[in-house]
Parts: structure tokens; C-alpha cells; sequence
């Protein structure tokens, strides 16, 4: 059976590879301090992970698991990674694997600096300059990685070459964490204050993972 994938971005992709546990793993561990164990979900189980999540009684959530294969650019993994409790990552290695050309991400549209937000981005730059824009990105882009092809043809060591690749290109983690930490990285980077790209991210794991725990991503996430 094929495992579920999203595709993200231009190039990138979310790819569920595994998961341990339901709805009922979370209440069974939650029920084990008196002795207890359910066989089946039933309304009173769900009022009870409403409990666990609003009262922030959140052990029993992390007696489950998912891991995750993700392709996304660099800079989105900057962020991402930064969500490291419960949440164990393993990266494509530049030193083990030369990297393919025109593998960066390219944005649809380019969008202005926030004028409030200092690290954020709103609407987009004027039409006039788009096409320049582009060009530029592309340009620096291509050169980038045609520069970093010529190191490794020159005898360069991956390791070194690949210091010059832009933050845009796309990298690949295997991502296994609790469902209590994915709850904790859909609520942030979905977030409006978050990067647009990596809230396309956050919003495919939560697609992926709401059919598998529906009623404590739900408490979850309020």
C-alpha cells in the first residue's frame, strides 16, 4: 500500500511513512493510573481527551507516534527544526550525495517586507519589477548550483562544495515525533504570523494526521 503524500510548494512533498497508536492509545494511558483499559472508543473516551488537552494533562498524548518523510527547502527547515522536544530528525547528508541541479525552490510570487512585522513579508512587489525579480532569483539560483557542480568536477570534496547552495534548496528529513509535538508545530506554523511556506507544511501534516487521531488533534488544537 502507497504510503498518503501532499505535495507542497513547487517541488516538495509530506509523506506519511509510519504511525504507532489511535485516539484509544491516548485514553488507555490516561486510564492505566486506575487500573483500567478500554477496547473501543466511545463518547465518554472523547470527553475524556478533551479533559486531558484542556487541563494540559498531556503524557498520554505522547504515547503515540508518527514519522514523516519531508522534502522541503533549507530555510523552511531552519524553522522547522526548531521544534526539537519529542521530535527526532534525520537529514539527507550533502556529504554522502551530490545534490541535482535546479533542486531550489521557486516562489510563485515574490512578496514586499512587512512594514510592521520586521520579519515578515505582506502582499507583493509591484508588478514592474516582477519579471526582474525573477530573473535575479533564478540567475543566483542556477549559478549557485552550477558553481557548486564545478567544485565536485574540479575534485572538490562534497562537503566543502556544498557551503555555496542557497538557502532555497530543497533538503529531505525523516521526521518521527509524538502526537502532542505535531499538535504543537500545526498550531505555530499555522499561525498567521508564520512564514507562508512553511504554514503550507504545517497544514499537510495536519491533513495527514487528523484521519489517524481525529478526536485528540481536535482537543489538540482547540
Amino acid at each position: 500500500m502507497q504510503n498518503p503524500e501532499i505535495q507542497v510548494l513547487d517541488k516538495g512533498f509530506v509523506r506519511l511513512m509510519d504511525h504507532m497508536g489511535s485516539d484509544l492509545s491516548v485514553v488507555n494511558a490516561a486510564r492505566v493510573s486506575f487500573g483500567k483499559r478500554k477496547e473501543a472508543l466511545d463518547e465518554g473516551d472523547e470527553k475524556l481527551i478533551r479533559y486531558l488537552s484542556t487541563h494540559e494533562h498531556t503524557s498520554p498524548f505522547r504515547h503515540t507516534a508518527l514519522t514523516f518523510h519531508v522534502k522541503a527547502p533549507i530555510f523552511v527547515f531552519r524553522q522547522w527544526m526548531k521544534h526539537r522536544i519529542a521530535s527526532e530528525f534525520n537529514e539527507i547528508s550533502g556529504r554522502y550525495v551530490e545534490f541535482a541541479e535546479d533542486e531550489f525552490f521557486v516562489p510563485e510570487l515574490f512578496r514586499r517586507q512587512a512594514t510592521v512585522n520586521k520579519q515578515g513579508s505582506e502582499g507583493t512587489i509591484p508588478d514592474e519589477n516582477r519579471a526582474r525579480a525573477l530573473a535575479a532569483y533564478l540567475e543566483a539560483g542556477r549559478t549557485s548550483v552550477a558553481r557548486y557542480k564545478e567544485l565536485i568536477a574540479l575534485g572538490v570534496c562534497r562537503e566543502q562544495a556544498r557551503c555555496i547552495l542557497p538557502l532555497g534548496l530543497y533538503s529531505e528529513v525523516y521526521w518521527t515525533v509524538s502526537l502532542q509535538a505535531v499538535a504543537h508545530f500545526i498550531r505555530l506554523r499555522s499561525d498567521s504570523h508564520a512564514q507562508w511556506e512553511i504554514q503550507q507544511y504545517a497544514a499537510a501534516v495536519r491533513k495527514l494526521a487528523e484521519p489517524l487521531y481525529p478526536a485528540s488533534l481536535k482537543a489538540l488544537l482547540g
